[in-house]
């Protein structure tokens, strides 16, 4: 069973997807941390991979940038593939005076300018949050490695260059990082009845002008993505 945007088979995927917004992330993952590796798929480039850390099958998968594009994969991830856990492993802007330049962020929540949920039909407004269990070992996980790492509240935004500038006001609400997928993901795994965290490594501070290559993005947040790969179950 194939969709229109990934060629996998029923089986070929695991239960656990850590995705990347960088398919090239993807792949440097499933080169430098997994063994005996099979990719799946490789329509529209965004690459995905199985194979095993340790021992457990997990699969690691772009997702393509922004909430229409995570919106897809991670719906037909959970409803299509029988996928149980997402873990986004991707990049952030620090919005919080006390996050900086390779810092991971957790995701608890996630605000988000984005029309997603009206989807639901809600009478009210939704509250995307991270799955508790994950949020925890994600925790555990990086204080065994001494990373530097802030929980708490972030922002997916719907634009990359925003004439309204408001990341001040978000600032004011203590929201840590912006970036632009986490909120469709966790309502995504809401809606499925299954689970999903985000982790996040600082890449740039829009306040300061402090920022990582394209490069360094795609290849050297390696804490984090250790970090996903120890909590994957």
């Amino acid at each position: 069973m194939s969709t229109p945007h990934n060629a996998a088979q029923m089986g070929d995927i695991a239960k656990t997807v850590l995705m990347p917004g960088d398919p090239l992330r993807a792949k440097y993952i499933a080169d430098n941390y997994l063994t005996d590796v099979v990719c799946y798929n490789t329509v529209r480039n965004m690459l995905g991979y199985t194979g095993y850390y340790k021992g457990k099958r997990i699969s690691v998968q772009g997702s393509g940038m922004g909430i229409p594009s995570i919106g897809i994969y991670s719906h037909e991830l959970y409803n299509m593939y029988g996928v149980e856990s997402i873990i986004r492993i991707g990049s952030a802007g620090a919005i919080a005076d006390d996050a900086h330049i390779r810092d991971i962020i957790i995701g608890m929540g996630a605000c988000t300018n984005s029309n997603y949920a009206i989807q639901y039909r809600l009478p009210g407004t939704y509250a995307p949050i991270a799955s508790y269990d994950l949020l925890e070992k994600a925790v555990n996980a990086a204080r065994a490695i001494g990373a530097n790492y802030k929980v708490g509240n972030v922002f997916s935004s719907d634009t990359f260059y925003d004439d309204a500038a408001s990341l001040g006001d978000w600032r004011k609400m203590g929201v840590l990082a912006v970036e632009m997928e986490s909120a469709a993901l966790y309502m995504n795994a809401a809606r499925a009845g299954k689970k999903a965290l985000c982790l996040l490594t600082i890449s740039d501070c829009p306040f300061t002008g402090e920022e990582t290559t394209a490069e360094e993005r795609q290849n050297s947040f390696t804490q984090m993505m250790e970090i996903a790969l120890e909590i994957a179950e």
